[in-house]
């Protein structure tokens, strides 16, 4: 099994960042403030497609295999960052948090 390839994790984290930024697409988006609609600040939504991407793994055919596992690592990450006293079980390993580009 692998993980989706370094290139697409950062396309999706900076899709986020960008997306939280209010900075995806100024020319279409230029008059629209989406940013409270969507979210109230970019960094934890950031954080959450990071763990999500990165512990996302797909099969030699494309396929993902393991999207629930995804889900929950970033659920538990939520949980933690809305409620500091929630342990995160098991820890987050540093893979599991390490953003990838720039």
């Amino acid at each position: 099994m692998s993980r989706l390839s370094e290139d697409v994790r950062a396309s999706l984290r900076l899709f986020a960042f960008y997306l939280a930024n209010g900075t995806i697409d100024m020319e279409l988006l230029e008059d629209i403030d989406y940013r409270p609609a969507l979210m109230e600040f970019g960094s934890p939504l950031e954080m959450v497609f990071t763990i999500f991407t990165n512990v996302l793994e797909v099969d030699e055919n494309g396929m993902v295999t393991n999207e629930g596992n995804a889900q929950r690592r970033a659920a538990q990450w939520i949980r933690h960052h809305c409620d500091p006293s929630y342990e995160v079980d098991p820890p987050f390993q540093a893979w599991e948090t390490e953003l990838i580009g720039p």
